[in-house]
């Protein structure tokens, strides 16, 4: 029986396939699935057999992002301060050592792109749609979403994609860097597989010695940076104008999700 409620892990000759199995909505991130994210990749690290993990999804989208539906935590901003679930997410997805790839299809929204930049590579059906709908409800991107999209596109095209808020699709995210390959739906798995063999076959203690090398050098300095991002995004949380706009998104986007 798994342990994990909202996550199917398959391991198979060196890779784990983690898919995200919160179909009935859409693989939306609440605090259950990403508390069990958290804790898979915190394990996985300890685990010398697999080589590579993808990431994926059960569901008709990557994932929608935040949910919004999920009723406001009750605890003390002091608590909420301490237990900021995202950005833990992203950093024990950054700190696991095997190379990791991020299989994406429809929807990759918000805190899901985020999980996609954080991945070493990402792979996209034609019909990914990735953007970061924060600023249209008026919060500031955070997680390290920011610095992780300006390393995978250069600033000027990271600010279009979160201060326009706009969706992309993926051969304008292939063109700017942030998705590696697009492939069709009918190639899905041939296209997977070439990327999980290729990268499976190399030594993992060098390989994974230069991926941590080059995540740091990457990171380093924008961490010391972005340390106050999250304590921007709680000051924004509890305005009348974001609820309003919370509750308009969700009109807007619901048939669209259950559509797609």
């Amino acid at each position: 029986m798994s342990k994990y409620k909202y996550l199917e892990v398959k391991k198979r000759l060196g890779v784990t396939n983690v898919f995200l199995n919160r179909v009935d909505s859409q693989n939306a991130l609440n605090e259950g699935l990403m508390v069990e994210l958290t804790d898979f990749c915190s394990a996985i690290r300890k685990d010398v057999k697999t080589k590579l993990i993808v990431f994926r999804s059960n569901a008709k989208n990557f994932s929608v992002g935040a949910d919004l539906k999920e009723p406001r935590s009750e605890q003390t901003k002091l608590y909420q301060w301490k237990h900021n679930r995202g950005k833990d997410l992203i950093q024990a997805i950054l700190n696991v050592e095997q190379i990791t790839i991020c299989l994406m299809h429809g929807y990759c929204l918000g805190g899901a792109a985020v999980i996609a930049s954080a991945c070493d590579f990402r792979i996209a059906e034609k019909n990914t749609k990735v953007g970061y709908p924060e600023i249209n409800l008026g919060m500031n991107l955070n997680w390290l979403g920011l610095p992780l999209a300006i390393n995978l596109v250069g600033i000027s095209r990271a600010k279009q994609m979160v201060i326009g808020g706009d969706f992309h699709d993926a051969d304008q995210l292939a063109s700017w860097g942030f998705i590696d390959e697009v492939f069709t739906a009918k190639n899905r798995e041939l296209c997977l597989k070439k990327w999980v063999t290729k990268y499976s076959s190399k030594p993992p203690l060098v390989a994974q010695m230069i991926k941590r090398s080059s995540n740091e050098l990457a990171m380093t300095l924008f961490k010391g940076i972005m340390h106050m991002e999250f304590e921007q995004f709680m000051l924004t949380t509890s305005t009348e104008d974001q609820k309003k706009a919370i509750e308009g998104f969700l009109t807007k986007k619901a048939v669209e999700f259950e559509g797609n």
